[in-house]
């Protein structure tokens, strides 16, 4: 009991957003909202949620509109199911549903076309959306509408700009929607466009030039690692055979690798340098003991 009573409280709040009406009909709708927001938010059974809006929605469908709180559970029952769908992995039927919901693009609320958009954006597919939210960008008096100017940003940002639409998203900036909707930051907007441009321009401008730059070097390096490894061990041990009266030429091949490394300027982080940099570093370290081990088992 103690459970429940505390889990009604984020489920309440939910509904808080419009007033209880008078009307029974709005009553039960207004109770059913509140029991889907309880099974979304604390019990986090999803499909009942979602069968309680489908329930609430057919009420207010059924029943006459009274004053804009029917409007309001109208999107209340929706906010939910679009929920309650993209958690049960359904998301690609969520916009079919609102549509549903609504008989006219135009009529849909603002909130719910910016929920849609951002989640059709999270999932890669901006695309569904777009029809619909130029559709009803470009309705008439929505301009006038609360949260105008916050879907015409998501639809210049999450689905124009990324579906390299570039052209159209200038001319939306520029046009009628533009001007009610960006205003002073009209500009701004151009230029998160004009910078969409030029970074699409740069590796279509030379396509093949960063590829083969990139994959040359490593070809290169990893066709003669194998070679310079045998050489190195060969000359290495070749040194060892020599005896102590080596120690000079020993010190001269080192210090010739290493001028070779700084002529060639093998880049250590490439991938293709790992190999090469390990088998030099081992190697090194077997010249090193073969140096002055006797010296330390002298002293030892």
């Amino acid at each position: 009991m103690s459970s429940c009573s505390t889990g009604q409280t984020p489920a309440r709040s939910f509904a808080a957003m419009s007033s209880p009406p008078p009307s029974s009909s709005l009553s039960l709708s207004t109770n059913m909202l509140d029991s889907a927001a309880e099974q979304m938010m604390v019990h986090r059974n999803f499909h009942a949620a979602f069968d309680t809006c489908q329930k609430g929605l057919e009420s207010l469908a059924s029943a006459e509109p009274e004053d804009y709180r029917c409007g309001e559970l109208k999107a209340g029952f929706c906010i939910l199911g679009i929920q309650a769908l993209a958690e049960m992995n359904q998301w690609s039927g969520v916009l079919c549903w609102v549509l549903q919901q609504y008989e006219h693009q135009e009529e849909i609320p603002a909130k719910i076309m910016q929920m849609c958009i951002l989640l059709y954006s999270k999932v890669g597919e901006p695309a569904v959306m777009h029809d619909a939210a130029r559709i009803w960008l470009h309705s008439p008096l929505k301009s006038r509408v609360a949260g105008f100017r916050t879907v015409a940003e998501l639809y210049l940002l999450h689905i124009l700009v990324p579906l390299g639409h570039l052209e159209e998203a200038q001319e939306f900036i520029e046009g009628e929607v533009g001007d009610a909707a960006f205003q002073d930051q009209r500009q701004t907007a151009l230029d998160i466009v004009h910078e969409k441009a030029q970074q699409n321009q740069e590796p279509s401008s030379n396509p093949n030039s960063e590829s083969g730059n990139a994959a040359h070097p490593v070809s290169i390096q990893g066709g003669v690692i194998h070679k310079l490894a045998s050489m190195v061990t060969f000359l290495y041990r070749k040194l060892l055979l020599s005896g102590s009266g080596s120690f000079s030429l020993r010190r001269f091949f080192l210090a010739a690798v290493l001028v070779y490394m700084l002529l060639v300027r093998m880049d250590p982080a490439l991938p293709s340098s790992f190999m090469w940099i390990s088998k030099l570093l081992q190697l090194l370290k077997q010249m090193w003991r073969a140096m002055f081990a006797p010296y330390y088992q002298a002293l030892n």
